[in-house]
């Protein structure tokens, strides 16, 4: 049985294709798009609200969260949807090997005691850049500000939830440079740690 492999990764690094690549190497599935629509439904709200909401806060709304906390049964939209994902994530664990991306999928897993191969993907800024502007084209935004804004995102919503710090190499097992090694390498690097890992047990 290979490990579950959660993805980390930064905006426009790649990382969801490598996962995708890794899940179809090693043979196992992979969960993206299967966890907002799941989380969509156990929280009610949309797909859309999901996907800015499932990874990505500001500071604003993690002070009116604390803050609002104090009254007992609080929950915000963002903490509902949070809830959700992570009892989606832990439903696929169950089910056996697999890959995942994002969501706090590593320190979600690390807390419920289910070992996982946990990967961080990162890439320069000259390759994210032509990586989001192929895969979703221009906007009225500078590519540069979209990146450092969705990077925040992500960043600010790993920290809350986790109290981590996002990208940090000790929460890790693997952390690849995407720009460096280019894809297929980092996909090389992953299977053979999971397959590794396997022969091992």
């Amino acid at each position: 049985m290979y490990p579950i492999i959660t993805i980390s990764r930064e905006f426009g690094s790649g990382g969801h294709s490598i996962g995708q690549a890794v899940a179809k190497e090693l043979g196992i599935p992979f969960y993206d798009s299967v966890i907002v629509e799941e989380a969509a439904k156990k929280s009610g709200y949309s797909t859309d609200t999901v996907v800015e909401d499932g990874e990505y806060t500001t500071l604003s709304q993690t002070w009116f969260s604390s803050n609002a906390a104090y009254n007992v049964n609080y929950l915000s939209p963002q903490d509902k949807i949070f809830e959700a994902q992570r009892n989606v994530i832990l439903d696929l664990a169950e089910k056996g090997p697999c890959v995942i991306v994002g969501r706090c999928a590593d320190y979600i897993l690390d807390t419920a005691g289910i070992p996982a191969l946990n990967v961080f993907i990162h890439a320069n800024m000259e390759y994210r850049k032509a990586h989001v502007l192929e895969r979703y084209g221009k906007t009225n935004v500078p590519i540069e500000k979209r990146l450092r804004k969705k990077d925040k995102g992500r960043k600010t919503y790993y920290r809350y939830y986790t109290d981590r710090e996002w990208g940090q190499s000790s929460y890790y097992h693997i952390s690849l440079d995407a720009s460096y090694l280019g894809e297929l390498t980092c996909v090389d690097i992953i299977a053979s740690a999971a397959r590794r890992k396997n022969e091992n047990k």
